[in-house]
């Protein structure tokens, strides 16, 4: 597709500027999609019927006595529905050099504001709050959990005007201890949202040092992980001699695009990597929404949401059926 001259890329824009467009671009596709009920997140007080339990003497309230199931089973049980509370959301940014890459409209940095974006519209609502750390090479910066509109648009100017690390410089923590600092600062069970490139994966017989930490975060709450990745992290062109450059140590190297079997070395090894990932996910429970920055990032969220929401729906009354028959 050809690109008018006049059109800055999302990169070429003041953060300002990507900020409005960001905004625009999710609330004129998102808005009107995913529009409608959906189940709560939490069990407890709330008014979504989610099914029956026994009742345990000493923890639950007479008036929550399901009657019908109690008579039918001659068992006392209680109703369960799922909790209309507040929903508080945290978001975990990777903001270290590899996330500054990108060879598409937009660079991994900026996908995953938008990921962020996304998230803050879809849980926006009354009394909901969001929060964030930002890993990056001289620690975690925490933007503590607020609501509103304003509190989100200046989380993402800030993560969007935030300034780039320089290829080599000592880290301060990583991922895995990212992970470990929002497990202790969100208390209160709710969504998380960890997003990153996950290129320190591991491979097929090593587990990546952030496995145990997404565990744990997975035990307590609602994970949603969101990959993110560039086509040229998956295979090189034919372009002849190029300089590579590792963003996160600054070591370069020339390497010759014109060889087709070190292409298809860097394709297979790169696609590893991706599988690798995928396996730790699929371990540790969490849901995952993979994102490309040669794709439309709205639509694979919107995709990604009523699939979820299709997910739950149909769960619902199997909920209920295994409650009833206590």
């Amino acid at each position: 597709m050809t690109r008018h001259a006049a059109e800055p890329t999302v990169r070429q824009l003041a953060p300002e500027h990507r900020l409005r467009r960001l905004e625009l671009a999710v609330t004129r596709r998102l808005d009107g999609l995913l529009q409608g009920q959906h189940l709560g997140l939490l069990p407890g007080p709330g008014s979504e019927f989610a099914g029956s339990r026994e009742y345990r003497p000493g923890e639950d309230e007479v008036r929550w006595m399901d009657w019908a199931v109690t008579a039918r089973t001659t068992v006392p049980h209680v109703r369960e529905v799922d909790a209309d509370r507040e929903l508080t959301t945290w978001v975990l940014v990777d903001g270290t050099p590899s996330m500054d890459f990108g060879t598409a409209e937009v660079e991994k940095r900026e996908l995953a504001v938008a990921a962020v974006a996304a998230v803050g519209f879809l849980t926006a609502g009354s009394g909901n709050r969001l929060g964030a750390h930002v890993l990056r090479r001289d620690g975690v910066r925490r933007m503590p959990a607020r609501q509103g509109r304003d509190h989100l648009l200046a989380l993402l100017r800030d993560l969007l005007a935030a300034p780039r690390d320089e290829p080599g410089e000592p880290a301060g923590e990583d991922l895995a201890a990212a992970m470990d600092g929002l497990h202790r600062a969100a208390l209160h069970r709710g969504l998380v949202v960890v997003v990153s490139d996950f290129l320190d994966a591991g491979d097929e017989d090593t587990a990546p040092p952030w496995e145990r930490a997404l565990a744990r975060l997975a035990a307590r709450h609602q994970v949603l992980v969101v990959e993110v990745a560039d086509p040229r992290e998956l295979e090189l062109p034919d372009v002849g001699l190029i300089t590579l450059v590792d963003p996160e140590t600054g070591v370069r190297r020339e390497v010759s695009t014109g060889n087709r079997k070190l292409r298809e070395r860097y394709a297979a090894a790169a696609h590893a990597q991706r599988d690798a990932v995928r396996a730790v996910l699929r371990r540790t429970g969490v849901t995952h929404l993979p994102l490309r920055t040669d794709r439309d990032w709205v639509a694979d969220i919107v995709r990604h949401v009523l699939a979820q929401r299709r997910l739950a729906a149909a769960a619902a009354p199997r909920n209920r059926t295994r409650g009833g028959r206590g």
